[in-house]
């Protein structure tokens, strides 16, 4: 039987830890909050009371995948795991790292004997039923010894190894990127559709249903929108402030590295900060240039 340790069960790795118990993978959890532990020690995981507890569970050569949250937290995981961990170990890190970070501590785990695969996870909450993409960085060797639990957290053709260290990261921070683009597109359609003088009223939800069917803006973002509209037409219990994680910038980074062009990214981006600002300074510099060169109105608070 395939076995696996995961640290870190937060959304997406506690559905992750259930997707493989029931795909037959044998799971070693542990997570700072020991009810969570506990809750998935009710459905057929195997409990660890620290990190020396799990390791100690799992049999050599180990695989052992966080899924924590990206930067600091992923070093000081590792930190912990390094004088556990013997040679011939596989870390895998399932969450959203920044690619030149992965690269780094790819080189440190390989120092010390360890190997390190990157497994950017993409499915969100509907992961458990539906399955993730993974866009697996790593060694070879390291990433085929991974290859059963791939396949049970992955649909059919669900993951795929696509370079060395780092570069699943890469292709998750790109593919993140491409949200972004995707995500602002369809706010600004449907805003323009609801904010439209000539017809008020219009049915957000069913338009949206309507273009599942056939359209060639289909799209499971756009299904997920359909379904956003039905709960509430107006999202009057939604507050219009976006965070980002980071892959958006990582992206546009990228792109200036490399002399692409990415302008619907790096705009995507720019709205995601100006979401966070409730009355932006910037637009009332605007208004105010306008209103001494031009004359033109400004809206008085």
């Amino acid at each position: 039987m395939t076995q696996l340790g995961m640290i870190g069960l937060g959304k997406m790795g506690g559905n992750m830890t259930e997707r493989l118990l029931g795909r037959g993978v044998q799971v070693v959890v542990w997570d700072r909050a020991p009810e969570v532990v506990q809750r998935l020690g009710g459905v057929g995981a195997t409990t660890a009371a620290d990190l020396a507890d799990l390791v100690r569970q799992l049999e050599a050569p180990r695989l052992v995948w966080i899924m924590v949250p990206a930067g600091a937290p992923v070093d000081a995981t590792i930190d912990a795991l390094l004088p556990l961990l013997t040679p011939g170990d596989v870390v895998i890190d399932g969450g959203n790292s920044n690619f030149h970070d992965t690269r780094r501590r790819a080189e440190r785990l390989a120092s010390a004997g360890f190997h390190m695969v990157d497994a950017g996870t993409s499915g969100g909450v509907w992961g458990k039923e539906l399955g993730y993409c993974l866009m697996v960085g790593g060694d070879p060797d390291a990433v085929r010894r991974l290859e059963p639990v791939l396949t049970a957290l992955a649909p059919e053709r669900g993951w795929r190894h696509v370079g060395p260290a780092g570069a699943g990261h890469f292709v998750k921070m790109v593919h993140n990127g491409i949200e972004y683009g995707m995500l602002q597109a369809y706010a600004e359609g449907y805003e323009i559709l609801r904010a439209a003088p000539q017809y008020p009223g219009l049915d957000l939800a069913g338009i949206a249903e309507l273009w599942q069917q056939g359209s060639v803006v289909r799209s499971w973002l756009n299904e997920l929108a359909a379904r956003a509209f039905a709960r509430s037409g107006d999202l009057a219990d939604v507050k219009g402030w976006v965070a980002d994680s980071g892959e958006g910038r990582w992206t546009v980074q990228a792109a200036i590295d490399s002399d692409v062009p990415a302008p619907v990214i790096t705009l995507a981006l720019q709205m995601r900060f100006r979401s966070r600002q409730d009355d932006s300074f910037g637009a009332k510099v605007i208004a105010a240039l306008r209103n001494e060169f031009g004359g033109h109105e400004v809206k008085r608070t």
